[in-house]
């Protein structure tokens, strides 16, 4: 038995490294993809640490061309890929009404083309070797809406609903097709919301049940468990990730 193979986007820094670290720690082998080489070269070299195995792979989600390129050689080095990770992303923190077509372009893109780009070049693979799991990372912006974020949010929503199209189509092909909604965590994205409103970090601690804002891990961990074997019989869903800031 081979180990299971991870493709996963975004992975040379914050969240989506904890996800490679995470998964490699649970015997998977890991595909760091990032815009950044040598921050994917040290999330392998992380992963290494630990003894894990990883390939660092150049990767522009939101060019089609890029993302097929980064596929091919990932089966090149593995053969396979039986998980797909969809955790790429990037935002601008402003009020809608200052914001301008260029930045709109761009979060569409990375944030919601990436993942369509990325689910149509490997989906194809995981039909013919009958087996796979997508996890997408939306965000609970794209449920119930985030001040200073409107273009993002929708992108982010527009990933909830292209998470259940897909799980309803790929289910007939044993192909589990979940999405994670992560809250405020202490990522630097956040750091960036923290800038555009100073008081921002204090109040939502207050408000989350918690009293914290979400750590990498606490992220990272959901995603392994819809990767998991444990989750083979949950498809369509979203997990929000947020210490119960928003129940819904």
């Amino acid at each position: 038995m081979t180990n299971q193979v991870a493709f996963i986007t975004g992975a040379g820094s914050g969240i989506g490294r904890q996800i490679a670290l995470t998964l490699a720690a649970k015997n998977f082998d890991i595909i760091v993809t990032d815009i950044n080489e040598e921050n994917a070269e040290q999330t392998v070299s992380l992963i290494k640490e630990q003894q894990g195995q990883a390939v660092a792979i150049y990767c522009d989600v939101t060019k089609l061309e890029s993302v097929e390129e980064a596929v091919s050689k990932s089966v090149e080095q593995f053969g396979k890929i039986d998980v797909l990770v969809n955790n790429a992303g990037w935002d601008k923190i402003e009020p809608f009404l200052k914001s301008e077509p260029a930045t709109w372009e761009t979060i569409i893109n990375i944030n919601l083309m990436g993942q369509i780009h990325t689910c149509k070049t490997i989906l194809p693979l995981m039909i013919e070797n009958g087996f796979g799991k997508v996890v997408n990372v939306a965000s609970d912006s794209g449920r119930v809406g985030s001040s200073g974020e409107a273009v993002y949010s929708a992108a982010k929503g527009g990933i909830i609903a292209l998470t259940k199209t897909l799980a309803r189509e790929m289910a007939r092909h044993k192909i589990n097709v979940n999405c994670i909604a992560p809250g405020p965590a202490d990522t630097p994205l956040f750091k960036e919301i923290s800038e555009y409103n100073a008081g921002i970090t204090e109040a939502l601690v207050k408000a989350i049940p918690f009293r914290r804002l979400a750590q990498p891990e606490d992220i990272a961990n959901a995603v392994a468990f819809l990767a998991s074997t444990e989750a083979d019989y949950i498809t369509g869903q979203t997990l929000s990730v947020n210490g119960g800031l928003a129940m819904v």
